[in-house]
């Protein structure tokens, strides 16, 4: 089951990593992609890092979390996560949540809430579904920071847009 925090609630870790993340974010700002970061963490050291970067790679796979996940099984020469936490700024979609699951990491730590499309609880919660595998979930750590910088990034983008119209 989900745990949802508030701010008095959290683990002094879980905000440091999700200030890794939230740089992550702003990384992906600069190439133009919506904001969303990942970090993921063993032992207290960053294994590796993640953005969004669909844009710029012209990939439906570009995922934050796929690309921590990606980069950690090959820092880790492992496919099995285990002993590892995913710090992410938005709530998983279903393809990471799947990713999630078969890489078999212990702990997913999100920021922002997604209504339309997140499966940590606020669509479905497709982490307590009839898998093999069942990470310990934590929502809203730092939620309005990064759900901050993604409205930020939505409105200079419909300001972007209605210029351009201007024009």
């Amino acid at each position: 089951m989900m745990k949802h925090l508030d701010n008095s609630g959290m683990v002094s870790d879980d905000m440091q990593w999700m200030n890794v993340a939230l740089e992550q974010a702003e990384l992906a700002v600069v190439d133009g992609e919506v904001p969303i970061g990942a970090v993921i963490i063993k032992d207290g050291a960053i294994v590796s890092t993640g953005r969004n970067r669909r844009e710029v790679e012209k990939s439906a796979l570009a995922h934050a979390e796929i690309e921590a996940i990606g980069e950690a099984c090959k820092s880790l020469k492992s496919w099995r996560l285990s002993g590892c936490t995913l710090y992410v700024t938005l709530e998983p979609c279903p393809m990471c949540a799947g990713a999630i699951i078969n890489a078999r990491l212990d702990r997913v730590v999100f920021g922002a809430f997604d209504p339309k499309a997140g499966v940590a609880g606020s669509v479905i919660d497709l982490f307590a579904c009839r898998f093999n595998h069942h990470p310990s979930v934590v929502g809203g750590v730092m939620k309005e920071e990064c759900g901050a910088l993604l409205q930020d990034f939505f409105r200079h983008l419909r300001e972007l847009r209605r210029y351009k119209k201007l024009k």
